[in-house]
């Protein structure tokens, strides 16, 4: 595999990316919660971007992947400032971003930083307000105690090891909110979602859906898939609705 750039961050934090020349706009996959640019539908995407000449970005937020830092001691604000600065610093021109999961938050956090660059939304399962939603408002009292006397409790993982949920990333996660107050998303949006998510629910589609407002904008619910959205039927259905939106915008 190709050796990614790295991008040095104000805060010292080295960023890996690759990115894709050709034509505008440029296509941005954003990732998930502890996931990295090596991922199924990252990497299918560059290669889909390569093949029609798309300029194409995808990277790692700090803690994750090829990245500095650890994990652990990252949180929304962190991934979202990592966007924002790659975004700034390695693309020209407008932008059509594609978040997944935690990604479609950042997706959304982006549009409200720098509107102006942005040309149109795909998100996969977007997770947004996922840490006050879900995570925060599913901890027993146990849960919550820990975090408050040790500032971590562990969650277990369907992906691998379990997560390590600290208190930094709840509290910062509720300065970060973006399904308390309408959404304005003037440009084309196409919102996927697979009925068998066990991670992100039916409900927080439908309600990113009522909050978001904009003139061009669908949630499609795919039978069957699961939260990776990342079999050869899916790939399709995200490339499909990406393409659908570049066609739109050009």
């Amino acid at each position: 595999m190709a050796t990614p750039d790295i991008l040095e961050t104000p805060q010292g934090r080295r960023l890996a990316y690759h990115r894709t020349g050709g034509q505008g706009p440029t296509v941005v996959f954003l990732g998930g919660f502890k996931s990295d640019m090596g991922g199924t539908k990252a990497v299918h995407l560059e290669a889909w971007a390569q093949a029609r000449g798309q300029a194409f970005l995808r990277f790692d937020y700090s803690g994750h992947g090829e990245s500095s830092e650890a994990f652990v001691d990252g949180c929304i604000g962190d991934w979202a400032q990592d966007a924002e600065t790659m975004l700034h610093a390695v693309t020209e021109g407008p932008l059509l971003l594609v978040g997944s999961s935690m990604g479609g938050w950042i997706s959304l956090l982006m549009t409200k930083r720098m509107p102006e660059r942005i040309a149109g939304l795909v998100t996969i399962a977007a997770a947004p307000d996922f840490t006050e939603d879900s995570m925060w408002a599913g901890f027993d009292q146990a849960q919550r105690l820990a975090l408050d006397m040790v500032h971590q409790v562990e969650l277990p993982s369907d992906y691998g090891a379990p997560y390590v949920i600290t208190k930094k990333l709840i509290e910062d996660g509720r300065d970060h909110l973006v399904l308390r107050d309408p959404l304005p998303l003037p440009f084309p949006v196409r919102f996927l979602q697979g009925t068998a998510d066990a991670d992100v629910t039916r409900e927080t589609a439908l309600r990113l859906l009522d909050r978001a407002d904009g003139p061009d904008m669908h949630l499609e619910f795919v039978k069957g898939a699961d939260h990776r959205f990342s079999d050869d039927a899916c790939l399709a259905i995200m490339t499909d609705r990406i393409e659908e939106v570049l066609a739109r915008v050009a």
